[in-house]
Parts: C-alpha cells; structure tokens; sequence
C-alpha cells in the first residue's frame, strides 16, 4: 500500500503528520511524494482561519481529481469542527477528529478494507481532558531539528479563536514520555527540539507537573543540544523559568510570545489573561536576565491580530507604537483577524473591512522589517553557535544561530547537523 501526506498548520500538525507516517511505514506501508499516485492520501487539515479552510477543501478535491480511486482520510481541526461536511465530499473515505488521533493509524489499518462511510457526529462543544487524551508525537523529517508536542488543547476560549473546540481542553503528556521521545529523537541523530503545544506554557496542569520541571528533564538526555519553546503564553512565561534559563541550559535565547493586541482596550474584551503592561514586563524580564555585554541579543517572535472588531485606528495605532517603542521585537508574525463561526467575536457588529486589515497587515509587516533588521544589525560582530542544515541552494548551506538568525556560508557536506562557532 502507497500512502501520501500532507499538512496545513502550525507544528503541532506537523508533529502529528509525522508520527502517522512512522506509524504507517512500521506497518510495512510505502510513503510517497504528494505529488505521487497513491492508494491513500491523509490531509491533516487546519481551520485557524477561513483561508485555512479553504485549502484545506481544495487539496481534498485535487487529490481526489488526481486519484479517483484512492482513499482520503482527514484528520486535523477542520476534521473535528466540520466532519459531517467532509464526509460528504467526493473521496473522502474516514475522517479523524481530536480525539481519535492516537488510534488514527490503528484504525485505518484495521479497516483498509472495509469500505468508505466511517466518520464521528459532529461536537457541540470542547472535549475534555478525559474525552481527548494527549496524542504525543514529533517530526522526524529533518536531519537537524525535531518538534516535539508536549502539550494540546486551551482553556483560554478567547472570544476569536475556535482551538478549544477543534483541540479540546488543555492537557499534557507526562515528563518520562516527554524525555521518551527526546531520547528517541536522539537517536536518529537530531540536535535540537522545538516544544510545541496549543498553550505549551500551560503543561502539567491536568497532571500534577509543571513546565519547569519538564524544561529540567529534557536538559538532561544526552545528544540533544538545543532546545527552543515555540510559543508561550506572556503570563505563562515566569521569573522561575526565566531564571533557570538564563543560569545556562540548553535552552536558547528564543521566545514566541502572543501579544495579539498592543491595545488594553482589545486586550480586554476578546479575553487575553494579561495586559500591555504585563506583557512589556516580561520581555524587560528576559532582557535583564538574558542580554548583557559580548551576550547574544534574545530574538522574540511576536504574534499579533489585526482587524479584530472594534479596532479603530486609535486601537491599531496603539498596537504599532507599542510594539515600534516599547517592545521593539525580533519579528512580527501578522494575522488579519478572521471571522470563524461559532466564536463570540464573530457576532460582534463593529467588524472591520478586509480592506482596511489588507492596509493594516502591510503596515506591521513594514514595522516588522524594520524591526528585523535593527535586530540583525545589533547582532553583528558577536559570536554565535550556528547549526547546518543539509539543504543546498545555489552552493550554499543555511543554518541558525542560537538566538535564531538566519546564516548562510558555502556548501560542506562535513558540516551537516553539526554546530559551529562563527561571528555574525
């Protein structure tokens, strides 16, 4: 059996997609190309945005148009929110929500032969913890880098955001099957983990544990010698954990944090658990405890929402000068809001046009290259740990350096997956 893949999303689908390919090929089945014909093809889909969506349903049809005689499994968020729609699509054969994952693989092993028509009733609200257990997975496609899902789900319930009904509740898998799978990512030769989860801050919560104490653990199997926290929530992100990085681990000088909002106003009404003032806190924090003469810049990604509603161009010019004056990031991830059904912000009446997010999108992303090259330019001249990847375009290799700046020199197979000291 041939069986193809694709993922739309964030990390955590990649993570998944992942370990349903290791899941399929211990099973003795073949992975192939996207682009390839294929028996099966499983679409791990996404639904954070409309335009998500939408891709989402298109690749269903070309694969379908590709091959008409293959089967399509859906899985992902798309599959939890809108499954009884994609079961009515032209070759969709079963769909996988949130808590069928860990038996994904099971499943359609078991029932290869069983015909079309398998699919679960739709979901009127957030599964639980107990409804929903943690299917841990991690990425294995690259030599160098892995991301591994220690966490899933939110309690937040935001008044934009559809994650806790397409991933549940928050939950966590345990520490020992954290460091499990870190020993295991180790041992195909990889050096750095990236921890991923919905709200990865908030791991533990449902077991007993703590973030720190799984930061601890993992600082601790032999062979990894990078980690980096994909995204963390500002009021997640403690002075205990700041501390214990910054007393030197293995821990990089790296933090993704959501701001959505650089207005107190919007802050408040759709939900987020902080303020402008808190969050500036905390990234004064980590600066005062992380930078320093001959120390490496700490480079911090920043997500942020535009257009929600009722962002007037007073609440929008309070995010850019927020984040231009006070909080000067590494990058600006920009996201114009997107209205998703089901979500108490999208009765809202005061919507804004797409035209007007279009304008405002282009603002912060020129805020966001001014941003990034102030940040490379304070970089230069100082020493950095780059690791090599093994991706070779026009004679040259890439890498990252241990505050995530992007670097490049000439091609040497010798220094693959290795880390080398160089001056940016």
């Amino acid at each position: 059996m041939k069986i193809a893949f694709t993922t739309l999303g964030c990390k955590l689908n990649y993570a998944e997609t992942s370990t349903y390919e290791r899941g399929f090929v211990a099973a003795g089945w073949e992975a192939v190309p996207w682009s390839s014909q294929a028996d099966i093809y499983l679409i791990n889909t996404c639904a954070v945005t409309e335009t998500a969506e939408k891709k989402s349903r298109n690749l269903i049809r070309r694969a379908h148009r590709t091959a008409p005689e293959a089967r399509i499994v859906v899985t992902g968020c798309y599959a939890q929110l809108r499954r009884d729609f994609l079961l009515s699509m032209d070759g969709v054969w079963k769909v996988f929500g949130a808590d069928e994952k860990a038996s994904l693989v099971k499943d359609v092993l078991s029932a290869e032969d069983r015909g079309p028509g398998r699919g679960w009733p739709e979901v009127s609200g957030p599964l639980s913890p107990a409804e929903n257990p943690t299917f841990g997975a991690y990425s294995s496609g690259e030599r160098t880098r892995s991301f591994l899902k220690v966490q899933d789900g939110c309690d937040n319930f935001c008044a934009y955001c559809t994650v806790p009904f397409a991933r549940g509740r928050s939950r966590s898998i345990p520490i020992c099957e954290a460091v499990r799978s870190a020993a295991e990512i180790s041992a195909k030769g990889i050096k750095e983990i990236v921890l991923t989860g919905v709200n990865t801050g908030d791991f533990g919560r449902t077991g007993g544990e703590s973030f720190l104490d799984l930061l601890k653990a993992l600082n601790e199997v032999e062979g990894i010698e990078r980690y980096r926290i994909s995204s963390i929530e500002p009021n997640l992100l403690t002075d205990e954990i700041i501390d214990w990085i910054a007393s030197g681990t293995k821990f990089q000088p790296h933090f993704h944090i959501p701001l959505q909002s650089g207005s107190d106003t919007l802050l408040k009404r759709v939900g987020r658990r902080y303020d402008t003032a808190q969050f500036a806190g905390r990234i004064d924090y980590v600066r005062s405890r992380m930078e320093g003469p001959g120390k490496l810049p700490v480079f911090f990604g920043i997500d942020v929402i535009v257009g929600l509603p009722g962002e007037s161009e007073e609440l929008f010019r309070e995010t850019h000068d927020f984040l231009k004056n006070r909080i000067r990031p590494s990058y600006i991830h920009v996201f114009p809001y997107s209205r998703r059904p089901g979500t108490r912000a999208a009765q809202w009446p005061d919507q804004i046009s797409e035209a007007v997010k279009q304008e405002r999108v282009a603002v912060l992303e020129q805020l966001c290259k001014e941003c990034h090259d102030a940040f490379t330019a304070s970089c230069r001249g100082l020493s950095a740990r780059v690791l090599w990847e093994s991706a070779c375009k026009d004679g040259k290799m890439g890498g990252y350096s241990d505050n995530y700046l992007r670097v490049e020199r000439d091609f040497d197979p010798s220094r693959v997956n290795t880390l080398e000291e160089v001056v940016l």
